[in-house]
This record gives C-alpha cells, structure tokens and sequence, in this order.
C-alpha cells in the first residue's frame, strides 16, 4: 500500500514547469529517433531484395557509377592541362575501354580454346588422378559418370564456342545477348556523361550548402571518396597485374601453354580477396592436370601461384597500400557474402570498392552511434534517470 501511494503521488512532485517541458522534450526526440531508427533498419532489410531484383538496372548502375568515381583523377589530369570536359571524359572512358578491350584479348580467346580442348584432355586428367580415386571406388564410378556426360555435351558447345570466340569489346557487345548488350551500353553511357558532367555535378553540390563549413564538410567527403576509391583501385589493378605478369613469366618458363593468359586470370581473380585465389589455384590445377602427365608436375602451375600470392600478399601490398587503405578483414567477408548473394560474380568484384567508398563517408561525415542510442541513451536508461530525479524531488519535498 505504501509503495502504490508512492506511485500516486509521484506525479505530483513535477511542479517545475521548466523541468516538465525538458522532460516532454526528451521524449518527443526519443520518440522521433526511435521511428527514424525503425524506418531505417526497414529500409536495409529492404534494399537487399530490391537490388537483388532489380539487378538488370541497378548492377550496371553501380559498376558504372564505381568506374566514373576511378576515371575522375584521370579526368581531373586532363583538364588541368586544358583538355574540354567532354574531349577528357572520352579519352577517359576509351583509355578504360582500351584496357578491358586487351584484357578480353589475352584471356577470352585463349579461355575458349582450353574448353575446346576439355573433351580430349578427360582422358588425362583421369589419368593423373587415378592413383587418388583408386582409393575410393564409389568415387571412381562417380567421376566416370561425369566425365563421360561431361565430354558428351561439352563437345558441340566447346567447337561452338571456338568458332564464334569474341576478340574486342565489339565483338563481344555483338556477339553479347541483347539484355546484356543493353546493359553493356548503358553502363558506357552511364561512364560518359557522370565524368562529362563531374566538375559542374561536384560545384552544384557544394554550393548549394547553406553554410562555409557545411560547404567545406562536402568538398572534403567528395574528394576522400574520390581519392580512395581511385587510389585503392589503381594500386590493386598495379598490382594484381604485376602478380598476373610474374606468374605468367613464370608458367612460360615452365612450358605451360598460353601462360598470359593463366595471368590475366590470376589478376582478375585476385581482385577478389579470400575467395579469387582459392578460384586462381583451382583453376591453375585443372590446367595443369590437362597439360602434364605427372600428376606431382602437373600441380607444380598452382604451386607457383600460391608461392607467388603468399609473398604478394603478405609483404608487396601491406608496403604499398600501408595503413590508410587497409579494411576490417571481417567487414571484407561481410561484403564478399552480401553482393556475392545479390549479384553474384559482378557483386563479388563490387564487394570492396563499394565498401570502401562507404567506410570513406562514414569516416569523413561520422559514424552513428547506434549502440550508444540503444544503451547509454536509451529509453529505458533515460526512464530510469527520470525516476531517480523523481525520487529525488519526492524526498526533498517530504523532508
């Protein structure tokens, strides 16, 4: 009885009207913080699926938009020298083109020609695996049924393949589906015009801050997101074509055929933490097993890559990159998982520019602190406050 008329008279200590309106206050904006921070958490369970979804449009969005973000240092250079914006962003956008049109030369139509010759390497590949699969029979029965529907329905695809192997962009823009043909314009065109109008794009957004400081805040988000993207992206590119060189010098070395080839697929794959060189080595062993007799010979290829890689990535990119562009490893997975499930391969590319540039605004604009929100300010710590200042007032009254 004593506790419920403590209840009831609570209420009644609240005889400051200036502390009644701070109190009011306190709960209008957690009330408004609470239902912004529930539309948000609605929002990010949403955007997955919408991405995922909308993948026709918003996958050629983005990596347009990430490649623009790399080519404006370029474009900057360019015009710093007096080249016209438009002028710049077309040598801007074909130097890129140019670079994936050679990649696609070294790596595509040699790729083609391997598959072609899948078919008659099966027997090879047994061969050297033989002695593996002797100690599991059920396996064996296994294998001998893959290969054979494998080599059966591989054949006419593989000749096809040779035949109509693109060797440019062009090629493959024709040769393409038309939705991918579709997307693979669109995403130039996207490329085109964000560099065509960047410097007018970046102006309009800084001067239509309120502020100097607020104008100053987004001069500095737009140039460390520039600047790191670029920076991270040319320093890896440097660098995974410097592995894909050495590797390729070193499988030439070895007799392996179309070893620039087996180089372009490292760089590429390397691009991909964690998972591309696990993909790089897999692949070199299945090129081996298809080459050599031996099967101790045939893995030296994928050894060669690991040794590589382990010494790339463990002592050549820590000294390069250094410590203004290395990211949480566990964010790394975090981001591979969740565009790999969205978009797949592309996504996986995606996964840590797109991070970057995220990590990049979060630094510079600031992080929310959403623990604090939850437990040092929340609902229940700031009622409990409220009530030990009650108490409080209630005591001093009584006494």
């Amino acid at each position: 009885m004593i506790e419920d008329r403590g209840r009831r008279e609570l209420p009644a200590a609240r005889t400051d009207p200036l502390e009644q309106i701070e109190i009011d206050d306190f709960r209008r904006d957690r009330l408004l913080a609470a239902l912004a921070l529930i539309l948000g958490a609605a929002f990010c369970l949403g955007l997955p699926f919408a991405l995922q979804a909308g993948a026709e449009f918003f996958l050629p969005l983005t990596a347009a938009i990430v490649i623009a973000i790399a080519l404006v240092p370029m474009l900057e250079w360019l015009e710093r020298r007096g080249v016209p914006s438009g002028l710049a962003s077309f040598l801007s956008l074909a130097a890129f083109l140019a670079l994936i049109n050679a990649a696609l030369a070294i790596i595509v139509v040699p790729a083609t020609g391997w598959f072609a010759r899948l078919p008659e390497s099966i027997p090879r590949i047994q061969s050297n695996l033989a002695p593996l699969i002797d100690f599991y029979a059920t396996l064996q029965r296994f294998v001998d049924r893959t290969l054979t529907s494998v080599a059966s329905g591989t054949e006419a695809t593989a000749q096809a393949m040779a035949a109509t192997a693109p060797t440019s962009v062009f090629d493959y823009f024709v040769s393409s589906a038309p939705a991918a043909a579709i997307q693979l314009f669109f995403a130039i065109l996207v490329v085109f015009f964000f560099l065509a109008g960047w410097t007018r794009l970046r102006k309009g957004t800084i001067r239509r801050r309120g502020s100097f400081d607020g104008a100053m805040q987004t001069a500095r988000v737009i140039q460390n997101v520039v600047d790191a993207t670029a920076d991270y992206l040319a320093t890896i590119t440097m660098i995974n074509a410097i592995l894909g060189l050495t590797v390729a010098l070193l499988l030439w070395a070895l007799g392996m055929p179309s070893p620039f080839m087996w180089g372009g697929i490292v760089a590429i794959c390397n691009f991909v933490p964690y998972l591309g060189p696990i993909v790089a080595a897999t692949l070199l062993g299945l090129g081996g097993l298809m080459t050599f007799d031996a099967v101790g010979f045939a893995l030296i290829p994928a050894l060669i890559f690991i040794g590589v890689h382990l010494f790339e990535a463990n002592l050549i990119t820590p000294l390069v990159l250094g410590r203004r562009l290395t990211i949480n490893p566990l964010l790394i997975l975090v981001s591979l998982s969740f565009w790999g499930w969205v978009w797949g391969t592309p996504g996986a590319l995606l996964a840590v520019p797109l991070l970057l540039i995220l990590q990049t605004i979060l630094h510079s604009t600031g992080t929310p602190d959403l623990a604090g929100f939850l437990f040092e300010r929340g609902t229940l710590t700031a009622a409990e406050e409220m009530r030990n200042r009650l108490n409080r007032a209630q005591g001093e009254s009584d006494g």
